[in-house]
């Protein structure tokens, strides 16, 4: 089975990316607003956008996701996914023909 994982930058990355934006602001508004107008805006709203996302990540437990990986779950044994298959089974959330269709399908992978 495959699932999906967000992840968010650590720590370090995040206070690098928020060091960097907060330089990219003033840089904005002493010097590029000033000398490019409209571009100067759109320059110090991208920058105000990457502080503002790199502090959520650096000062918050939750933070935001900046990646998503595909995990594939066949990392795990075959005899830990029967176990997991049975144990459903005995919980009644799945039917006994279902259970037999996936212990075979878990066999033939061995």
């Amino acid at each position: 089975m495959r699932r999906r994982v967000s992840v968010k930058p650590g720590k370090g990355p995040s206070a690098l990316g928020f060091v960097v934006g907060l330089a990219f602001v003033v840089i904005g508004v002493t010097v590029v607003i000033p000398s490019a107008g409209l571009f100067g805006l759109l320059w110090t709203g991208v920058a105000i956008a990457i502080c503002v996302m790199h502090g959520i990540n650096l000062f918050s437990k939750k933070g935001i996701s900046t990646h998503e990986l595909i995990v594939d779950d066949a990392d795990r044994s075959v005899e830990q996914r029967l176990e997991q298959v049975r144990a459903l089974y005995e919980q009644g959330l799945i039917t006994q023909a279902e259970y037999e269709e996936k212990r075979k399908e878990l066999l033939d992978q061995l």
